[in-house]
């Protein structure tokens, strides 16, 4: 096969902040397969280093690692070549982008939506919750009407940035009672600490808190001390953590798992230990958001999963783009059709 990777910048249309800090433009790592027949297939490696310690330079070397063994194969197993890839390539987030690309010349390979070919029947569109990462109550209120206007049932808020209190409150005044709000603290907190602030935060409705403090005894000592549900989620990718169960929640991205592959194998022994599950984006780009998508349609997530983000960029996907609270699942062959076109304006090679 022949073998491409690319760096892409995609712009912000304003910072997104959280208690790791701001970012104002994405790096992304393109990977583009084509087989002997002239398919195209692609992946996407998304590391965010703020979020979970992986530049796209270590990234790009792991995917350059798997160049060799891809390009020396003709992909019709699909699941030996990845393992052989997850040998050399290590990161996750590298791993990530060869089972994108792989799922997708495969499903392309049959004429089918990768959901087809995941088990799952013609999906509902998936629910999703609107994300605000402003540091400011009036830009917060503002977005709690547009997620309002737009349908959303559920607001994550990102916390642990300062006037917590304040810009929540914001969100609920507009939201309105039927809303859920969900808080993201990035695991900002300690566990008094955060025990002090979801005291002070209940009052306004809490559907949940994800990562409210980093670590799997610090998250179990925490669920002891607050009635707010708890979530993990950088804690996720912690040795054990889907196994033992520590809170009531667990939050998956395909980045952080590897891929599809790797999404929905951490789900189900999530949900064996008696985890509810729903998914999100690290920033993802459209690869990453329909990727989640199909794996969503086979896992059927237990909340609304955080994958309304491309809206965050200057140049947007209309074909993902939410309608009501839902994203529909794409339903052409592979991953989905034009979803590569995204990437162009961005690519810095």
């Amino acid at each position: 096969m022949k073998v491409g990777i690319d760096l892409i910048r995609a712009r912000l249309r304003a910072p997104f902040v959280s208690s790791t800090g701001a970012v104002e433009a994405r790096e992304l790592l393109l990977l583009r397969l084509e087989d002997a027949s002239g398919r195209v297939a692609f992946g996407e490696a998304a590391p965010l280093e703020s979020y979970d310690g992986v530049s796209v330079a270590d990234c790009r070397a792991a995917l350059e690692d798997c160049r060799p063994i891809l390009a020396d194969s003709d992909a019709e197993d699909r699941e030996e070549l990845l393992k052989r890839c997850e040998r050399v390539a290590v990161l996750p987030q590298a791993l990530a982008a060869v089972d994108l690309a792989l799922w997708d010349l495969c499903a392309q390979r049959a004429g089918q939506p990768v959901w087809r070919l995941l088990g799952a029947t013609p999906p509902a569109a998936v629910e999703v919750n609107y994300t605000i990462g402003s540091e400011d109550r009036a830009a917060a209120a503002a977005a709690a009407l547009n997620a309002r206007s737009a349908g959303f049932r559920c607001i994550k808020v990102k916390v642990g940035i300062g006037d917590d209190a304040g810009r929540v409150a914001a969100v609920r005044a507009v939201a309105g009672p039927e809303v859920a709000i969900r808080l993201d603290a990035n695991g900002a907190w300690t566990a008094a600490e955060a025990t002090a602030a979801l005291r002070a935060l209940e009052p306004a409705g809490i559907e949940l808190c994800e990562e409210a403090v980093t670590g799997l005894s610090e998250t179990r000592e925490l669920s002891g001390l607050t009635s707010v549900p708890l979530s993990i989620d950088e804690t996720a990718a912690s040795p054990g953590a889907l196994e033992h169960r520590v809170c009531d929640a667990v939050c998956l991205k395909i980045a952080r798992c590897g891929g599809i592959t790797g999404l929905i194998d951490g789900a189900r022994r999530a949900r064996a230990a008696g985890y509810q599950v729903y998914l999100a984006s690290t920033l993802d780009g459209p690869l990453g958001i329909a990727a989640a998508l199909h794996a969503a349609a086979a896992l059927d997530p237990d909340r609304p999963s955080g994958l309304a983000t491309l809206g965050l960029f200057v140049d947007a996907a209309d074909s993902l783009a939410p309608r009501g609270g839902r994203i529909a699942v794409p339903d052409g062959p592979g991953l989905g059709s034009g979803l590569a076109r995204w990437y162009r304006t961005g690519l810095a090679r």
